[in-house]
C-alpha cells in the first residue's frame, strides 16, 4: 500500500480542479468586460460558476481590480439591458451549473476514496488473509467449546439444585413428623 501515491493523486485532482475554476473565472471576466457589463466579484463568480471567495484569491483579484479600473477610466457606465426574468434565469442556470459541478466533484472524491480503499485491500496478500481466517476459525471453535462446556455445567448444577431441594423438602417433612411424635410421647408422660 502506498498512502503517498493516493494522497498525491488526490492533490493532483484538486490542483486540476482549482486551475479549471481559475481559468473559468478569468474567461468570465474577459466576457463581462467585452460586453461592457459592470464588473464585480459576484458577477464574475456567477458567470464562471465558481464561489465568490475564489474571485478574491491572488491571481484573480488583481485581474478583476484592473478591469474595474479600466472600466472607471473609460467613463462609460455599463448598462444592463437584461430584464429581471433574464437575470433570474441566468442566475438559476449558473446555480444549476454549480450544483452539477459540486456533484461531479463529490463523485470524483468518492471514486478516489474507493480506489484508495481498493489499494489498501490489495496490499494484504492471500497468505495474510488465510492466516487471519484460520486464526478466527480456531478462536470461534474455542469459544463454541467453552460455551458447550458452560451449558453442560449449568445443566448439571441445575439438576443438583433440584435434587437438593427435593432432599431438603423430604428432610423438613421428616423433621415435622419426628417433632409431632416426640410431642405425643411427651403428652402421654405428662
Amino acid at each position: 500500500m502506498n498512502p503517498r501515491g493516493n494522497a498525491h493523486t488526490l492533490v493532483q485532482a484538486r490542483r486540476r480542479d482549482s486551475l479549471d475554476k481559475r481559468q473559468r473565472a478569468l474567461t468570465a471576466l474577459t466576457t463581462l468586460e467585452q460586453q461592457g457589463k459592470k464588473i464585480t466579484h459576484a458577477a464574475v463568480a456567477r458567470m464562471a460558476g465558481v464561489s465568490t471567495w475564489l474571485t478574491y484569491t491572488e491571481g484573480i483579484r488583481e485581474h478583476i481590480e484592473a478591469a474595474q479600473q479600466r472600466q472607471q477610466h473609460s467613463g462609460s457606465r455599463p448598462v444592463d439591458t437584461r430584464s429581471p426574468n433574464t437575470t433570474l434565469r441566468t442566475e438559476l442556470e449558473l446555480a444549476r451549473q454549480e450544483v452539477r459541478n459540486l456533484r461531479e466533484e463529490k463523485e470524483r472524491m468518492r471514486q478516489a476514496i474507493r480506489q484508495q480503499l481498493g489499494q489498501q485491500l490489495d496490499a494484504f496478500d492471500t497468505k495474510d488473509l488465510t492466516e487471519r481466517i484460520d486464526q478466527l476459525t480456531r478462536e470461534n471453535q474455542r469459544l463454541q467449546d467453552t460455551l458447550r462446556q458452560a451449558t453442560e455445567d449449568n445443566h448439571a448444577l441445575h439438576r443438583q439444585v433440584t435434587s437438593l431441594e427435593a432432599d431438603l423438602g423430604a428432610a423438613r417433612t421428616s423433621l415435622r413428623r419426628m417433632i409431632r411424635e416426640e410431642n405425643r410421647s411427651l403428652e402421654k408422660i405428662v
